[in-house]
């Protein structure tokens, strides 16, 4: 069984078509989204091609907020965000809310007869919260909340991550269409690059495979800056043009 997952599109469609031009060349059995979907520039774009790939989609915070959940977002980058979702609500039709009401809050698969994987966007009690490198073990361990699988599977916080807890594995398939970079003096930059996993069992053993796929930066920007989503601007000045040496 080969599983690819995809989170965090935030509209971003030349990223997302970039993802699923990788993932046509692959032999996977199935796609999984795991969520915050269409706030962005291409919300309709994107909600309506993902609808077209038909695979099981994860409710992210921003798909929630789109229905109506209060935002739970602090700090200088707060009103920019709700900004985007109150616009990016406002260009959808009611058939798009209604296939969004149908995103799940969590997701199991089976890799084989022995390997279960639990799909959520956050964690599975809550969308809002992250799974960092740094959450404490007993954190983590109220956020799975007496869930049991053999790998979690999770997006929201746009960073990729695999991660050992107890004999399980966390997987942080990171993001398609905003990937962060580390900050600079203090500037959150966004990398050139899609962001996605495939994860499979191969001779009884689990491969997990965090992939990253470039995209055209130029394309990106400049649909996002003849979208009219507000603060479009300031999104594509933190576009960055380069990969970063390592």
């Amino acid at each position: 069984m080969r599983l690819a997952f995809i989170a965090d599109i935030h509209g971003n469609l030349p990223a997302f078509e970039k993802v699923l031009a990788d993932l046509a060349r692959e032999r996977v059995d199935q796609i999984v989204c795991l969520g915050d979907v269409a706030v962005g520039p291409q919300p309709v774009e994107t909600i309506e091609r993902l609808r077209a790939v038909a695979c099981p989609t994860i409710m992210g915070n921003w798909d929630a907020c789109m229905l109506g959940a209060e935002p739970k977002v602090d700090g200088e980058l707060a009103e920019m965000l709700v900004n985007a979702c109150s616009w990016s609500t406002a260009q959808l039709r009611p058939k798009h809310l209604d296939y969004i009401r149908t995103f799940a809050d969590t997701l199991e698969l089976r890799l084989d007869e022995t390997k279960q994987v639990l799909a959520f966007h956050g964690s599975p009690r809550s969308y809002d919260e992250g799974i960092f490198a740094t959450t404490l073990d007993d954190e983590v361990e109220r956020m799975l909340g007496g869930h049991e699988a053999e790998v979690y599977v999770c997006g929201h916080t746009h960073f990729q991550m695999f991660r050992r807890f107890a004999e399980s594995a966390i997987i942080n398939v990171g993001s398609v269409g905003q990937p962060f970079r580390r900050q600079r003096e203090g500037v959150m930059h966004i990398s050139p690059w899609a962001e996605y996993c495939v994860i499979a069992t191969e001779q009884d053993g689990l491969s997990v495979d965090l992939r990253r796929t470039p995209v055209d930066v130029e394309l990106v920007t400049r649909a996002m800056l003849a979208s009219g989503m507000p603060h479009a601007d300031w999104w594509a000045h933190h576009w960055a043009p380069e990969v970063p040496t390592v």
